[in-house]
């Protein structure tokens, strides 16, 4: 498989932010968002083996595991690591854009789906279908540039009911872009289960674009 990045750090994003996580980054995607902020992980990376990474993974002092990207569902081998990481003993996070098929994933792991919105420029590109691969287990996220997105999200939530179907539905401003108090008040008079989630990382050690 092609590693963009491998580290030890605070998770930034979803209902396990705060927790200290290991990342596997995995090299690719088919997807350019408008506000992309890993787009170092489109094409660099190092081949490792599903083994390799799992016993680098080890080093670190944590149960918990990301794997992200880029797209981790792309790679090949996706299903072979997901595997491996879930025997090893870790519990394992699955960040995805939405846009591939998650049906064969194992049901043990922890999917988080990020569906595009409008601002994104990628949102024909969700699949919808995945809504039905998910459970309790799983998350949804909705990263959103103004208010038309914040619409679009809340109204993709209801549609589909997914406060309903998943642990939790989170929705995070674009770095920069929006600002926090405004999405914020955006959450508080919406009337839907929602988190606002904010990137972590970023406000910890801002300006690090990457190891963080």
């Amino acid at each position: 498989m092609k590693v963009n990045e491998l580290f030890y750090s605070i998770q930034g994003e979803s209902s396990h932010a705060g927790r200290p996580c290991a990342f596997v980054r995995l090299t690719g995607c088919n997807l350019r968002c408008s506000y992309c902020d890993t787009e170092y992980a489109f094409e660099a990376g190092m081949e490792m083996t599903v083994p390799e990474i799992v016993d680098a993974v080890g080093e670190y002092p944590t149960r918990l595991v990301l794997v992200t990207g880029g797209e981790p569902m792309l790679q090949p081998g996706i299903h072979e690591l997901l595997g491996a990481l879930l025997q090893s003993g870790r519990t394992v996070l699955l960040e995805t854009g939405g846009q591939v098929l998650l049906a064969d994933v194992d049901a043990r792991v922890h999917k988080i789906v990020d569906f595009k919105c409008p601002s994104s420029g990628m949102m024909e590109h969700n699949d919808y279908d995945n809504v039905r691969c998910l459970t309790m287990r799983d998350e949804v996220k909705f990263v959103v540039g103004d208010r038309s997105d914040f619409d679009w999200a809340c109204a993709l939530i209801r549609e589909h009911d997914l406060a309903a179907r998943v642990a939790a539905v989170l929705v995070s401003p674009v770095s920069g872009r929006l600002p926090f108090d405004l999405l914020a008040g955006w959450v508080l008079e919406c009337g839907l289960e929602v988190r606002l989630g904010l990137q972590l990382h970023k406000i910890i050690w801002p300006g690090i674009p990457r190891g963080v």
